[in-house]
Parts: C-alpha cells; structure tokens; sequence
C-alpha cells in the first residue's frame, strides 16, 4: 500500500487531496475487477450453456441407439418364436 508522504504528516489538506486520489485509484481497479469478473462468468455460463446442450444431444442418440436395439431384438425373438411354433 501507499505510505504516508512527509508533506501529509505537515498539512492535512495535502493528505486529504492524495487520500481523494487514492480513493479514485481504487474505485477504478475495483470496477476493472467487476468488469473482468462479469466477463468471466459470461463465459462460465456459456461454457455450461455448451456442455449441457452436447451432453443432451448426446444422450439422445443413446436413447434411440437402445431403442432400436430393443427393438430389433423384441423382432427378432418374436420371429424365432413364430418359426419354432410354426414347425
């Protein structure tokens, strides 16, 4: 941090205008910070937002993956039971 300056220790008037500067400086580099943040938690989200929408894509095509499967399988036992009965 800043240390107090020999003409601040002498006049408060000095001291009350560098306080005021530093005040600013640090309201600045706190809203940089806010800004930077809010940048970073745009992309959090959209980084999400992205994996969500591939991740339920994804389960989708294993839902009718398995269907299919199922049934092909249920025809096919079907098939196999209708040809030993018919025999």
């Amino acid at each position: 941090m800043s240390k107090t300056t020999a003409i601040e220790k002498e006049n408060l008037e000095a001291h009350v205008e560098l306080c005021a500067e530093r005040y600013n400086q640090l309201n600045e580099k706190l809203d940089n910070l806010d800004r930077r943040l809010t940048t970073v938690e745009e992309h959090l989200l959209a980084i999400r937002e992205s994996i969500t929408n591939k991740t339920g894509g994804i389960n989708k095509q294993l839902i009718t993956i398995g269907t299919t499967i199922m049934g092909v399988l249920a025809t096919a036992v079907i098939g196999l039971l209708v040809h030993l009965v018919n025999k």
